[in-house]
């Protein structure tokens, strides 16, 4: 029971004050939630968005502070195994600027900065000695359950109509 008690170490890295809106930055970051390390690293290395850089620096230095945190702690992590556990995009502090306008006015605006943090995890290894397969059968009645029910929800739909229109003749 010790051993399914067990928690997974989490690995992070962050970014801050990066220039770029966190709107932008979440469009690369969303492409990379749960995938395993070495995928997350291709998606973003072949990215073309300007934040795709620094996304990953920042997956590499997750993944490397890992390493570094197994070898020091005597933890047995498995690097080939990290999948990308969480990747956000904060709101950092707002730059305040000023842009000429017309008649000698001036237009505010802000630049939008990001905190980027990226979580790194290892996949949790199935228990030792059971191995749960789904057996060919079950799935079969799932599908026949399925197809059952999407037919009698179809039944009752036109049903309902054909009452509201009897009741609204006998109302007239």
């Amino acid at each position: 029971m010790a051993k399914a008690a067990e928690k997974t170490r989490e690995f992070r890295a962050e970014a801050k004050f990066q220039r770029t809106s966190p709107q932008k930055a979440k469009l690369v970051l969303d492409l990379i939630k749960g995938l395993r390390v070495e995928q997350a690293i291709n998606t973003v290395h072949f990215n073309n968005k300007r934040i795709a850089p620094v996304v990953e620096k920042v997956l590499r230095s997750a993944v490397q502070n890992a390493n570094y945190l197994s070898q020091e702690q005597g933890l047995d992590v498995d690097v080939d195994n990290l999948y990308v556990k969480s990747a956000v995009a904060n709101e950092g502090p707002r730059m305040k600027r000023i842009r000429p306008a017309p008649m000698g006015r001036a237009f505010r605006y802000q630049r939008r900065l990001a905190h980027i943090i990226v979580t790194v995890a290892e996949k949790n290894k199935p228990a030792t000695g059971k191995v749960v397969e789904e057996t060919p059968a079950a799935p079969a009645k799932k599908a026949a359950a399925k197809k059952t029910a999407t037919k009698t929800a179809a039944k009752k739909a036109p049903a309902k109509k054909a009452a509201k229109k009897t009741a609204t003749k006998k109302a007239e």
